[in-house]
């Protein structure tokens, strides 16, 4: 019996009905709808954000309702936030990164050399093969679009080519190489999330099923883009190199931090480290390559080199290098960076994660896909339904990581029953989970992407055809039956193994 003094014991949550499920996502629909439709393409400024908090909030008002406490609920959201942290570290390093590069004329490099070995028509079939061996290099998207992504997209411009159609490039080819190598987070944690004894190299070599001809179409059609592209006319790429050389002192010495990076990379150095790292050599680097550039950033003439050097470095990383060479184009085209200019994209960021941790932490998500497993009859049906959650959970949830983590989990052992072996099922968690992301505006990968290439998610979906034809191939060949094997011995018993906080 119960002393006066003893607190009540907590009471057990009850299991959310559809219905309790069902409502947050009509609300976050119905707001996110209504931003778009109110702010239009500047909806992801802030009111975007503010939708995911409200949405958030509501799913914690249902989940009170079903019995969870105040703590429990804001202990979940404080974990979804938690867990991005990593990725607000790479982001603010990414845009110090982008900052420095401009101002040590390594961005500035890459264009010019680009301008001048690369023709239009090929444009985009180059932007899309670079961007994959880089990925796969570097093992991640991430740093592939940062870096030699903004140059690609830069030269777009230069060259007067469509920015989406080159922003589709660069999305194609690094989240090709991204899942082409054990270098990536997401094809290491995938296999363990499923489990079965399925190792990365298994798990790669079934992935090239359905991202080999995903990538080759996507060359196919950007090859014919070219082809068709017309380049603006008033766009000379000799004026705009004669205007980038006036701006920027041109040399090989300049692609010293491009290189840098890719010697981390090799070394397996962790991300952030990475590309802060670099940013900070570039700082260090541009007062010697690029002063003129420097000293019409700093603009006060009353301080010493030494000086001018550390303040261009500071504000550079801190909030993005402005050129000052009196070329709009240029001065457009090379005035970005800093960690300031993420803040916004990170703001996004842990809006999304908070309305996923909720909704995960009071078993909404759960509840949403157990009707979806269950009623899975055919081979085809069950591998379209891995699909399906995994883009549902990138638009609900918002984060590449839950649409891996969950449908990994919730169909492990229905592919186990069905006698699929355990690469079937990583593949269509890869070919979902991961490679949709990035088209979505308010998920981590959208945000993220849309805001280093300084591209509208609107506008390059269109053209990221890898990341469109990935899921379709897989569920092609689960209604097929091609390259879906069978199990070798039961795995339905086997515990996935324990799954670390993937970094991103």
């Amino acid at each position: 019996m119960a002393t006066a003094t003893e607190s009540p014991p907590e009471s057990v949550p009850r299991r959310p009905t559809l219905l309790d499920a069902l409502l947050p996502i009509v609300v976050l629909i119905g707001l996110l709808a209504l931003t778009i439709v109110l702010f239009g393409v500047s909806a992801t400024d802030g009111p975007l954000q503010v939708a995911l908090l409200l949405s958030a909030a509501f799913a914690s008002l249902i989940a009170f309702k079903n019995g969870f406490t105040v703590a429990t609920v804001a202990e979940a959201a404080v974990g979804g936030v938690t867990a991005a942290m990593s990725a607000v570290f790479i982001l603010l390093a990414v845009g110090a990164l982008i900052g420095t590069w401009n101002m040590a004329g390594t961005i500035p490099t890459v264009v010019d050399y680009g301008i001048r070995l690369v023709s239009p028509q090929w444009f985009y079939v180059t932007a899309a093969i670079v961007c994959a061996l880089v990925g796969m290099v570097t093992g991640s998207s991430w740093t592939t679009a940062g870096t030699l992504g903004v140059a690609f997209v830069g030269m777009s411009s230069v060259l007067g080519l469509d920015q989406g159609i080159a922003a589709g490039a660069v999305i194609c080819g690094a989240y090709f190489g991204d899942k082409m190598t054990p270098l990536s987070e997401t094809t290491v944690l995938v296999p363990k999330l499923v489990g079965g004894g399925l190792t990365v190299a298994q798990h790669v070599r079934n992935m090239i099923w359905t991202a080999g001809p995903a990538l080759g179409i996507s060359l196919v059609l950007f090859f014919f883009l070219g082809r068709a592209a017309d380049p603006d006319a008033a766009v000379s790429t000799d004026k705009a190199r004669d205007a980038l050389a006036n701006a920027f002192s041109i040399s090989a010495w300049n692609l010293l931090p491009l290189l840098l990076l890719i010697v981390f990379a090799v070394l397996k150095m962790p991300p952030f480290l990475s590309i802060l790292g670099s940013a900070l050599f570039a700082a260090i680097l541009a007062p010697f390559l690029q002063w003129d550039a420097v000293v019409q950033f700093v603009d006060d003439p009353e301080i010493g080199k030494v000086a001018t050097g550390i303040e261009a470095g500071y504000a550079a990383m801190a909030t993005g290098f402005v050129s000052n060479s009196g070329v709009e184009q240029i001065d457009d085209l090379f005035s970005r960076g800093g960690m300031a200019s993420m803040l916004t994209t990170i703001w996004l960021v842990l809006g999304a994660l908070s309305f996923a941790a909720v909704m995960e932490r009071a078993g909404f998500l759960e509840r949403l896909l157990e009707p979806i497993v269950r009623r899975a009859r055919s081979r085809g049906t069950l591998i379209t339904s891995v699909i399906g959650s995994g883009v549902g959970l990138n638009i609900i949830a918002g984060d590449q990581y839950v649409a891996d983590v969950l449908p990994a989990r919730m169909f492990r052992g229905e592919f186990a029953r069905r006698g699929l072996a355990p690469q079937v099922l990583s593949r269509s968690v890869e070919d979902s989970g991961t490679v949709t992301s990035v088209l979505v505006p308010w998920n981590t990968c959208g945000a993220y992407i849309s805001g280093v290439l300084g591209v509208s998610t609107a506008a390059y979906f269109p053209f990221c055809f890898f990341n469109l034809l990935s899921p379709l191939l897989d569920i092609l060949y689960g209604y097929i039956g091609f390259k879906v094997p069978e199990a070798t011995e039961d795995w339905q018993d086997d515990p996935a193994t324990p799954v670390p906080s993937p970094p991103p």
